[in-house]
């Protein structure tokens, strides 16, 4: 019996030793912030991208619907070079002109209008930009069914993301064909040769008038305008291939400037705070977006990613082509510095990730087209938009955010640092009940070869740690503190310098004062007139009431590692009372009414109040020991200087005595 004692001990014991919760712990935390999030409209698809979010450094998102509310209206126009005030009259304009223009927005569009039969207002459809710019074309008089009547569609060529715009063909007669361009203003602009006068009349483009309009589409860009031009060409039928119609390349070599509109995209309300607090958490926002490096500049600062310091150095906003020219090492070096990056294609953003990621950063990147796939997978952790994204991105992201909003971004880093922090309370705990534990036994097996915790009280604690203890810790909700600290790098420790001072503190005060009365127990408690085995029982139950009292009094210790206050909030985690109610109370049912089975005795009323009191010191202890300075470099830093420093000092003297 007693081989098979020692056996049970050193089993209970090792399962004591063992972590085996900390998996319990990690999955409810992070399925708990996972249903949480939901509230807070983010599906997360892999579960553990919650914690990787709270530890992410940097965030590269879309202007497009995430910074900005993604309903675009037309708020200035050019057309023959001259402003419309306001921006829907084209009075003044000969009805040459204006028919083109309107045979350009009807035929290059991605969009539809859609007019009801009962003479109601017509129906808009199409993405955010083509919407913008039918509603223009149909205030300044357009008929969208009509004008597509007359004429035939040839080739279409989409929009480009490389070339920032896209083409249509159109056979406007038996020997003509129309080609019509939109697309980015200075891209368009600089393929011009030519522009309308009001009067109808071509007029070839000089340097003076080309430098005019490109003014005029700077002062937009400016003003946080997306700057769309229109121009067309002509072409005889000849010219067009009967066969590989397909394969026709449009040309866009000899246009024809027809006008040039600013489409306004405001800001979300919200997300100049929410940056803000991006910033203070240590988080850099960078915007890449496909618009004018003037539009994206001035948005960034209606948003707040820039400010008057970071525009004096060059390198903060840079456009996607320059970036991409760059060579490897060239693209890490200015990679940090980028805080805009404008006119930047989908393998730009890639690029970016891609170079962020090798300085060290844990990046993360909002994207809604087919072509975020790379840079959405690319990254640590891939936030999709659920309203405006494509099937493909969302597949290949981690989260997809429900309402576009980067607001709902922000509330993803909220929540992934309380999964980071809820997993490092759950270790401190575990590891003080661990060590107490342990030592404990340890000490007094080798000492008096009797142990104050047996099996089944080992097993109990083991379940107060492993089980209860994940339940309370793990759902402890985000607090604002989380958001007022720096991202934990890739390489930072998970157990830091202040868990181990919290650690030590507490298992040294419960080590010490339990093993005091193990080996004088039963002079302390004047137990002379009791049995040797009666009064080993009364010690030995002592020992475990008071040892678990330390741990449920901890457990509200764990809830603040850094924090003095460790009551703030508690009574808002309903769970966490509950588990610590349910605990106390088996506790005494455990002591009480189950002494045959976990080996214990009834106590008088004296020892439950000095174990509740033993229990009931760490609050005072664990707020004086806060007050303790910990060093920032790493505990375990110290370890390994220490075995570095002994490993070349063994090889000296082997070497030394081989000499």
């Amino acid at each position: 019996m007693g081989a098979i004692s020692i056996f049970t001990i050193a089993v209970t014991i090792v399962v004591v030793a063992v972590p085996e919760g900390l998996p319990l712990a990690v999955t409810l935390t992070l399925a708990y912030s996972m249903r949480k999030m939901m509230r807070d409209k983010a599906l997360v698809r892999r579960l553990s991208s919650c914690e990787t979010m709270g530890s992410a450094t940097t965030i590269c998102s879309d202007k497009t619907g995430t910074l900005t509310l993604n309903k675009m209206t037309v708020v200035e126009a050019y057309l023959s070079g001259t402003k419309l005030n306001p921006c829907d009259n084209t009075g003044m304009m000969s009805s040459s002109v204006a028919s083109l223009l309107v045979e350009g927005i009807a035929q290059n569009t991605a969009g539809a209008v859609f007019s009801p039969e009962n003479g109601g207002a017509a129906e808009v459809a199409g993405a955010p930009t083509e919407k913008a710019i039918l509603s223009w074309g149909l205030k300044i008089g357009m008929n969208f069914n009509d004008v597509r009547s007359k004429s035939s569609v040839l080739r279409v060529l989409p929009f480009n993301s490389v070339k920032k715009c896209g083409g249509v063909a159109v056979q406007v007669s038996d020997t003509y064909v129309h080609i019509h361009w939109k697309g980015a203003a200075e891209l368009v602009l600089a393929s011009c040769k030519s522009w309308f006068s009001i009067d109808g009349s071509v007029h070839p483009m000089s340097s003076d008038k080309y430098n005019e309009l490109k003014r005029s589409i700077d002062d937009m860009a400016m003003s946080s305008l997306r700057c769309i031009a229109f121009a067309y060409c002509t072409c005889e039928l000849t010219m067009v291939p009967r066969e590989d119609l397909d394969k026709w390349q449009l040309p866009d070599d000899n246009l024809t400037l027809l006008g040039m509109v600013g489409i306004k995209d405001p800001c979300r309300p919200g997300v100049r705070d929410a940056v803000q607090l991006c910033s203070a958490a240590g988080v850099k926002v960078r915007m890449v977006t496909g618009d004018n490096v003037e539009t994206a500049k001035a948005i960034a600062f209606e948003c707040g990613i820039l400010n008057a310091k970071d525009v004096a150095s060059e390198t903060t906003i840079i456009e996607g082509k320059v970036f991409r020219e760059m060579s490897e090492t060239a693209r890490e070096e200015v990679a940090d510095k980028i805080t805009v990056m404008g006119r930047s294609s989908p393998n730009d953003k890639l690029l970016l990730v891609q170079a962020l990621k090798r300085k060290g950063h844990v990046v993360a990147v909002t994207g809604d087209g087919t072509n975020d796939a790379p840079a959405l997978h690319e990254a640590d952790i891939g936030l999709s938009m659920g309203i405006s994204g494509t099937e493909v991105a969302k597949e290949s992201s981690d989260i997809i955010i429900l309402d576009d909003d980067f607001t709902s971004v922000v509330k993803v880093v909220r929540w992934g640092r309380s999964v980071y922090a809820n997993i490092q309370k759950f270790i401190q705990f575990q590891l003080t009940v661990n060590v107490a534990a342990l030592v404990i036994n340890v000490v007094a097996a080798v000492s008096s070869g009797a142990v104050p915790l047996n099996a089944v009280e080992l097993l109990w604690v083991n379940l107060i740690m492993d089980t209860l203890g994940a339940l309370a810790l793990a759902t402890e909700p985000p607090t604002d503190n989380l958001m007022k600290r720096h991202p934990v790098g890739r390489r930072e420790p998970l157990v830091t310098n202040i868990m181990w001072r919290n650690l030590f503190i507490q298992a040294l005060y419960q080590i010490a004062v339990l093993l005091v009365f193990n080996f004088d127990g039963k002079r302390i408690f004047q137990l002379h007139n009791e049995s040797r085995e009666h009064a080993d029982k009364i010690k030995n139950t002592f020992v475990f009431n008071a040892f678990v009292f330390c741990q449920i009094f901890n457990e509200f210790n764990a809830r603040k590692p850094e924090e003095k206050n460790v009551f703030g909030g508690v009574t808002s985690n309903r769970l966490f009372m509950g588990i610590v109610g349910i605990t106390t109370v088996l506790q005494i049912l455990i002591i009480e009414f189950l002494g045959k089975f976990f080996g214990t005795v009834r106590l008088g009323w004296k020892l439950w109040l000095l174990s509740v009191a033993i229990g009931a010191v760490s609050w005072p202890l664990a707020y004086v020991g806060k007050s303790i300075p910990v060093p920032a470099r790493p505990f375990q830093d110290y370890l390994k200087h220490c075995c570095a420093w002994r490993r070349p000092r063994r090889r000296d003297e082997e070497q030394g005595g081989k000499s």
